[in-house]
């Protein structure tokens, strides 16, 4: 190491601790902001695309293809379906079961991707604590 790359480098790491301290320093004096969650909900605004809680807005479109369930990473949906047979002879699968773990839900949205009747969605909703892990398994329908 040459001493002209030994200097170089010296006066790059004050000069990128001088940068981060400045950034610092501006954050210090602006004025913070609070929002009182549990009392003040009015204010609070969740955006649209937020992946809150699995849905099942259109039950009668799920043919228990079992695909969500395939391309869950972790196992947290599982279809329950039974196979009937129609009036013309076909076999069909019908839904029976819907099981969601909240607990367990990654949030990655492959379910709703791969869902190619659009049956499942994420909701909007948020506030799912509770004192329980049994009480984050939900039925859809």
């Amino acid at each position: 190491m040459t001493v002209v790359e030994y200097f170089s480098g010296l006066f790059g790491g004050i000069k990128s601790l001088l940068v981060g301290m400045s950034v610092t320093w501006v954050e210090l004096w602006k004025k913070k902001v609070t929002e009182q969650y549990p009392e003040n909900r009015a204010t609070l605004v969740i955006p649209e695309r937020t992946r809150g809680e699995l849905t099942m807005p259109r039950v009668s479109a799920c043919t228990a293809c079992g695909l969500c369930q395939l391309n869950c990473p972790n196992g947290t949906i599982q279809v329950i379906s039974n196979t009937v047979e129609t009036e013309d002879g076909k076999k069909k699968k019908v839904l029976e079961q819907y099981l969601y773990d909240l607990g367990k839900c990654t949030f990655c949205n492959l379910c709703v991707l791969s869902c190619s009747q659009n049956a499942i969605a994420f909701a909007n909703t948020f506030e799912n604590a509770m004192f329980t892990r049994e009480k984050l398994n939900r039925k859809l329908n």
